[in-house]
């Protein structure tokens, strides 16, 4: 049986274009699976998987939130933080319509809208990080640093706890 290709997406262009070192990493996608999922069939921590979570402000605003794969964002932190008065996951309509991704593909790269990038601090310490390569079933690896070179990601501290 052929090996599977990956699938050539807006981000992945978009990391050779700018010629950011990453691997490709293809695993059997599974609805409402999220990172744990993942990072399960890649046989990696979950805390290196990075979630890419399409979110808006009261006024509607979109923003990108990237959280580990094994913590919540504290959407109450998060608006504080930002100096707004909420924050909210957008519905998976609006986060498609926003990011030009699937919800379960979202990639911070390439987003068919641009937003600002919020990414949490400690993210930014790992060695490498797994993060949406911009379809449902794949990820890649490479460095966090890419996120505030390439995303201007803005480091926070919106983590709420671990997810059991």
């Amino acid at each position: 049986m052929a090996k599977k290709r990956p699938p050539m997406t807006a981000a992945i262009r978009m990391l050779r274009q700018h010629g950011i070192d990453f691997s490709d990493h293809l695993y059997r996608y599974e609805t409402g699976g999220g990172a744990r999922h993942s990072a399960r069939e890649l046989g990696v921590d979950p805390h290196q998987v990075v979630k890419t979570l399409i979110m808006e402000d009261e006024e509607r605003n979109p923003l990108i939130v990237l959280m580990h794969g094994d913590r919540e964002v504290s959407t109450k932190t998060l608006a504080r933080a930002l100096g707004v008065k909420s924050i909210s996951p957008c519905a998976p309509t609006v986060a498609d319509r926003h990011s030009g991704y699937q919800v379960g593909g979202t990639s911070p790269f390439a987003t068919r809208q641009s937003m600002p990038v919020y990414c949490e601090a400690s993210i930014l310490e790992l060695e490498r990080i797994y993060i949406n390569g911009g379809k449902r079933g794949y990820l890649v690896c490479l460095s966090p640093g890419v996120l505030t070179a390439l995303l201007d990601a803005v480091p926070i501290q919106a983590a709420q706890q671990d997810i059991p």
